[in-house]
């Protein structure tokens, strides 16, 4: 089975599928046929001949996940001096403001890592060790809220583009006058 973009299983859904692998087992042992053990599982009887195989080579540790195949991108201890890096702030690396965003943070992890990599799989990476997205954690000294609120009553209805308003259409199979 292929995914998209470069996905692969999630943990719970790998774990559910060990889990089938594991039942097999238990079938295989108690001397179930393969066409029986994958009626019960509901799963295709190839695959179940391939189970048992490797389970007659190797016992049930075989059947067992080995994990994600995909593998991180950067190391536990790596992303633990990246944490550092960002935590010194996007000043401290040359950059004029106090923002990190994807791009800035896959050059970093390029000047001090010598690693390329997308911003998806960044993206991802981040989210796994629980960050999330940048949101300011103070409003601009500047602002001024009266100004702000005028603006969205007064300027924006003007702004934004009016909606469409559901008309019925006319969907006749015919044209008007082609009979």
């Amino acid at each position: 089975m292929r995914y998209p973009q470069g996905g692969g299983l999630t943990a719970e859904r790998r774990s559910f599928r060990e889990g089938v692998r594991l039942q097999a087992a238990e079938m295989f042992a108690a001397g179930d046929d393969s066409a029986v053990v994958a009626k019960q599982l509901r799963v295709s009887v190839r695959s179940v001949q391939r189970w048992r195989r490797a389970w007659q080579d190797g016992g049930e540790d075989v059947l067992r996940s080995k994990g994600s195949a995909a593998r991180p991108k950067l190391s536990e201890k790596l992303f633990a001096v990246l944490e550092e890096e960002l935590a010194k702030g996007p000043l401290a690396h040359g950059w004029p403001d106090q923002t990190w965003t994807l791009e800035r943070i896959k050059v970093l992890i390029g000047r001090r890592f010598h690693k390329t990599i997308t911003l998806s799989t960044i993206a991802q990476m981040l989210r796994r060790h629980g960050w999330s997205h940048q949101v300011p954690a103070k409003r601009a000294l500047e602002r001024d809220e009266e100004k702000v609120t005028g603006w969205v009553k007064d300027t924006w209805p003007q702004v934004e583009a009016p909606r469409r308003r559901s008309v019925p259409s006319s969907s006749s199979k015919t044209r008007p006058g082609s009979r």
